[in-house]
């Protein structure tokens, strides 16, 4: 039986996102690599698409169609020659597409051999523009075993526009630390826009990553944190740094903020309830990020704690396991409206 759809996670959190597409209507699934699946579905996967673009999944990160399974055993160039003959009608000719290929387990074949040759080849025949930057539609292809499994889709159905949700960035030679990739990810998959020339608290900041980015974002930031921050940020008057933890800077009545940020390491549930009592100094019209940090067993039970605790002050506006993600959820926030 064809699968209705590829679905990607994280291998930790296989069992989660397996419940995701279980509540999604899944009749089966196959495991074609860690973490991902060939799912079958009773429906059409653009209904579950649009559901989950509208109240996104938060394990699941990508998903994509399939539509035809073709045979690896006749090589490339047929793959490619059958595809173009099978897609081309089904691409807009007036919106920019591009090709994503996934290659799992050992093959002798690169995303390159599928991406180039067939990329090229449909727009010859649809006349769509190739643009693998801001593509609007996406053919999927994914190589598993002896089969390759092909779908098209726009890029808002997939959940990512980044094949199977890995969204790597370059990295900066000023970068103060990885944790930055995962303030540029959220920024990015939950559509923030942040205000301009913003006042911004980073909450357990240290050594700066999460501030270096609030800064290029144009924000006023101030940075709590015992320890220094990078020596680069040290010189930044748009930085006010308070050596103090956020329990010492909440007793000792902060100001108020358009952003507040907090990428602690502490217990998911204790985050939440300090991240509540901050609540009060966020602007109605302001947001908030938080990284949930998840133990390795029962992280079911402790996501649901944490997220009831905030429920009790935000709106949460998205929660997601986020590609730069490690084992932990962040989650968009913001303030509750007073009925």
């Amino acid at each position: 039986m064809t699968p209705t759809l590829i679905a990607t996670a994280d291998p930790d959190f296989a069992p989660a996102a397996v419940a995701e597409l279980q509540k999604a209507g899944s009749q089966g699934s196959d495991e074609l690599a860690p973490g991902i699946w060939a799912v079958q579905l009773p429906g059409d996967f653009f209904a579950l698409a649009e559901r989950w673009r509208q109240q996104p999944p938060i394990f699941v990160r990508h998903i994509c169609p399939v539509q035809t399974v073709l045979p690896l055993a006749e090589g490339v160039e047929k793959v490619v020659a059958t595809a173009v003959t099978f897609f081309t009608h089904l691409l807009e000719p007036d919106w920019p597409f591009s090709v994503q290929t996934r290659v799992l387990g050992e093959l002798p074949i690169k995303p390159f051999d599928i991406n180039q040759p067939l990329g090229d080849k449909l727009a010859e025949a649809s006349g769509a523009p190739l643009d693998v930057r801001r593509p609007f539609q996406i053919l999927s292809v994914v190589l598993a075993g002896e089969a390759a499994y092909l779908g098209v889709s726009l890029a808002t159905n997939n959940l990512s526009d980044w094949a199977g949700g890995v969204r790597r960035f370059a990295r900066d030679k000023d970068q103060v630390s990885r944790a930055e990739f995962k303030l540029l990810e959220a920024l990015e998959v939950f559509t923030i826009e942040l205000p301009p020339r913003g006042r911004a608290l980073d909450l357990g900041a240290a050594p700066g990553g999460w501030t270096r980015v609030l800064r290029q974002k144009e924000q006023y930031v101030t940075a709590v944190d015992p320890a220094w921050l990078h020596p680069s940020l040290q010189k930044d008057k748009g930085v006010r740094h308070l050596r103090l933890t956020a329990e010492e800077y909440l007793a000792d009545y902060p100001d108020t903020y358009d952003v507040i940020v907090n990428d602690m390491r502490l217990d998911a549930r204790d985050s939440a309830r300090l991240m509540g009592e901050y609540g009060r100094y966020l602007y109605p019209h302001g947001l908030a990020l938080i990284t949930l940090k998840l133990p390795e067993k029962r992280y079911g039970a402790a996501l649901d704690h944490a997220l009831n605790i905030l429920r009790q002050h935000f709106t949460i506006a998205g929660a997601r396991q986020l590609f730069h993600n490690r084992s932990e959820v962040t989650v968009y926030l913001k303030p509750k409206i007073s009925s």
